[in-house]
């Protein structure tokens, strides 16, 4: 079995990354279980965010690591919170759904959409990076149990439930699962990566 490390300190991502790799046969072990630090995200974009991640943790556990940013971009707020999800939160998310509510309200624009980036690095340094979008709208009120982050308040294109709602459909349908989906025939090739 092959160790990949999740460049996480996120338990919600970190199962379903798990989720997303047993069918490929690999062992995942996250950021936070090494003790490795959590870099400083710098970049503009998802993107680099997630490489910064992926390259900070191969070159410290020694092992191929996968790093991950992902965020929910509002049209009513011109594309924010985008790559300062998290932050926007600030752990919390009541305040924060209130906030993209009410602007999706005032400007009765409810689109939005879920970017993942998705950055293999290895060891020495070399990177692939995959990108992974799902569109949809906030939801006018939170929605469901299930999920994570901004899970409850948004409703993907061509359902009627939140990310928070449809359980098991979400890890088929979502921004992560997309990225997945491009990154799993890399991944599958375990020539590339070390024991």
């Amino acid at each position: 079995m092959k160790q990949l490390v999740i460049a996480t300190h996120n338990a919600g991502k970190l199962e379903e990354f798990r989720a997303f790799l047993a069918p490929l046969g690999f062992e995942v072990v996250s950021a936070a279980a090494l003790s490795l630090p959590e870099p400083t995200e710098t970049a503009p974009d998802f993107a680099g965010n997630a490489r910064i991640k992926a390259v900070a943790a191969a070159r410290a556990s020694g092992l191929p690591a996968l790093g991950d940013d992902s965020g929910l971009c509002v049209s009513a707020l011109n594309g924010q919170p985008g790559v300062y999800s998290a932050r926007y939160a600030a752990d919390d998310y009541p305040g924060a759904f209130a906030k993209i509510i009410a602007a999706a309200d005032a400007k009765d624009n409810w689109e939005a959409y879920f970017t993942c980036a998705l950055c293999l690095a290895q060891p020495d340094g070399t990177t692939a990076t995959y990108i992974g979008k799902a569109a949809g709208r906030i939801a006018p009120a939170p929605r469901g149990q299930g999920g994570f982050g901004y899970d409850p308040i948004f409703i993907p294109d061509g359902y009627e439930q939140s990310y928070a709602e449809l359980g098991a459909e979400k890890d088929r349908i979502s921004h992560r699962a997309r990225a997945f989906e491009q990154i799993a025939a890399a991944l599958a090739d375990v020539q590339n990566l070390r024991p």
